[in-house]
């Protein structure tokens, strides 16, 4: 079993229920979509997510991220490790990722319910990488860049349902 030293969550409220949130997050495409925009913690690049046709709703079903930062490529492959609708979902790295700041990775998110929204908690416990010259940029900005990736879900998750129907803000009256 791979060791996580380091950890990192974020939390947060989601305007929709458990089972309403769980839905959406179980589909990769967009727990992940973060990593597919280009981004300053992405130094500009973006990544493409790969799935089985799932789209990882079910335990063992495997996905992973390809891309570049000036031209040097970036990989790495990941399999759904548990998964309990409408409450949790983990996955984890199947070998050593190709990333500059970190390593070796466990995910997963938790959801509750707070009347008819959502309370979202989102983690990862991770390794440095493992050898070469990401080990310097790994133990500068692997914190830096943990924090972000797990703000990024659950920001995501908040911005997705405060746009659909029944979630819209009120109109100021005139």
């Amino acid at each position: 079993m791979t060791e996580y030293p380091a950890f990192a969550e974020a939390r947060g409220t989601v305007d929709a229920p458990p089972v309403v949130v769980f839905d959406f997050l179980d589909d990769q495409a967009n727990l992940s979509a973060h990593m597919s925009r280009s981004s300053g913690m992405m130094l500009g690049s973006s990544m493409t997510i790969r799935m089985e046709p799932d789209h990882t709703r079910r335990v063992g079903s495997a996905f992973g991220f390809t891309g570049s930062i000036f031209g040097i490529p970036l990989a790495v492959d990941e399999v759904v490790t548990g998964r309990v609708p409408p409450r949790e979902k983990t996955w984890e790295t199947t070998a050593e990722p190709q990333l500059w700041v970190i390593g070796r990775y466990q995910m997963g998110f938790e959801l509750a319910p707070e009347g008819q929204r959502s309370s979202l908690t989102v983690h990862i416990r991770y390794a440095l990488p493992a050898r070469g010259f990401q080990r310097l940029p790994g133990r500068m900005l692997g914190r830096t860049y943990a924090k972000w990736c797990t703000r990024q879900m659950v920001s995501d998750a908040q911005k997705h349902f405060s746009r659909q129907p029944g979630h819209l803000p009120t109109p100021a009256p005139l």
